[in-house]
């Protein structure tokens, strides 16, 4: 018979992670007084956030929806003056908003037409928390250009 010898194992108990999910902004200039934007999903304070890419906007994607980027740092505490074409550090939006904004800038990236960008974000913005949350997920899983085109055509169906 073998004998075990009966040394006790340290197993460490799970612990919740405290932090939290938001989202940034970080202003990229372009020329003269216009400027892209780059919106992240981060976890954790802003020493060690991990933080995830979800959308890179043109400065003439954000041009045209330049109230809605206003709108999510507005609710989110900052004043609109914090996105300006100099600004270095990034912007931090809370969850919500940054859930509801990154579906605006996923879902008019690709249209041209002003009409149609308006409707969708028009249509976002009449959404429930939970209907955000629902199309952000679809938004940027598996079938992300699928959840895309059914929502854009959902919202702006000329």
């Amino acid at each position: 018979m073998s004998t075990r010898t009966n040394t006790a194992t340290r197993i460490r108990p799970l612990a919740a992670v405290g932090a939290t999910r938001a989202f940034r902004i970080t202003v990229v200039p372009g020329k003269n007084d216009f400027y892209g934007l780059v919106l992240e999903e981060t976890y954790g304070e802003a020493g060690n956030a991990l933080s995830a890419h979800v959308v890179t906007a043109t400065p003439v994607q954000t041009g045209r929806i330049t109230d809605a980027v206003f709108a999510a740092a507005r609710s989110s505490g900052h004043s609109p003056s914090v996105l300006a074409f100099t600004r270095k550090t990034p912007i931090r939006i809370h969850e919500v908003d940054g859930v509801r904004l990154a579906l605006i800038l996923l879902t008019t990236q690709p249209l041209a037409k002003h009409a149609r960008v308006r409707a969708i974000v028009a249509g976002i913005n009449a959404m429930s928390v939970e209907e955000t949350y629902y199309w952000y997920s679809k938004c940027i899983g598996t079938e992300a250009s699928r959840a895309r085109k059914a929502l854009r055509t959902l919202l702006a169906d000329d």
